[in-house]
């Protein structure tokens, strides 16, 4: 994870920096569904706006030996690399707006079409503001950012009524080269059920990078956990034997020194025949 960067100085598009301006303190824009609105907002924040960041990159290409197992670093730099320019706009845009965090964040990558090894990497979500501050005194997590957390509406309903905070989203990554098998090896195992040891190796090594990656940025948040975590395996472009492991998670701290779970109680409105 790199410093926390001065959102401040983060360049917009002017037609965004405009969105936001003209926005402000009016009308909200939300990618939530209803249930999630109504949840954030029994959760003690106010919808602001949709905030978003994109880059468009170009992923090079680094050569693998036909015959090792071995991360290939660099293709690993620039993935998480595109991804921290995104986050980091859809941040300043919550920055702009004034926001304590940002709910329901979703990482988007897509292959263009018109240019060869050029990506987009979007991260988008929901800006919030909170009706009162925690007991910390301030819900922006230990970088001075907004917070960001890709759980449901519903989950982070209860991670607030349980008495947690969300800190960030913290994610890791390693893009793979997996060992070609030999053309007799394969022809050896032919009818048979067997493990292949050098495969299960490399997909344990790889899972494994980008799993300390994620827990090392939770560290650098000083948080307690991570939840909601996902491992995805992402092949992309680069054929069968290079893939992406990516590992993210939502990176959590108690909202007291002396906390204690809560047991969460939701209030339901009441149905026709309730009433």
């Amino acid at each position: 994870m790199t410093d926390a960067p001065d959102l401040s100085a983060v360049h917009l598009p002017r037609d965004a920096a405009a969105r936001l301006e003209e926005n402000r303190g009016k009308l909200f824009t939300s990618d939530l569904s209803v249930n999630e609105f109504l949840l954030v907002k029994q959760a003690g924040f106010r919808p602001v706006g949709l905030v978003l960041g994109t880059s468009v990159y170009h992923v090079g290409i680094q050569v693998g030996r036909w015959s090792q197992n071995m991360e290939l670093d660099k293709l690993s730099e620039a993935m998480y690399h595109a991804r921290e320019l995104a986050m980091t706009r859809m941040e300043a845009e919550a920055d702009r707006l004034g926001a304590d965090g940002i709910v329901g964040v979703r990482l988007e990558i897509e292959f263009k079409e018109y240019g060869n090894d050029l990506a987009e990497f979007i991260a988008v979500g929901t800006a919030v503001v909170a009706d009162a501050p925690p007991p910390t005194g301030k819900w922006r997590n230990a970088r001075s950012l907004p917070f960001t957390s890709d759980l449901s509406g519903q989950d982070f309903w209860t991670l607030i009524q349980a008495g947690y905070a969300p800190l960030g989203l913290v994610m890791g990554t390693c893009v793979y080269h997996i060992a070609h098998q030999g053309v007799m090896s394969s022809l050896g195992r032919v009818g048979q059920n067997v493990e292949i040891p050098q495969f299960t190796e490399a997909l344990y090594d790889a899972r494994e990078l980008a799993m300390s990656r994620m827990q090392a940025e939770a560290e650098h948040l000083a948080a307690e956990g991570i939840v909601g975590v996902q491992l995805r395996s992402l092949a992309h472009r680069w054929g069968g034997h290079t893939t992406e492991f990516f590992a993210i998670g939502t990176a959590v701290r108690p909202l007291r020194d002396d906390h204690v779970i809560a047991t969460p109680q939701l209030v339901l409105p009441l149905t026709d025949g309730g009433r």
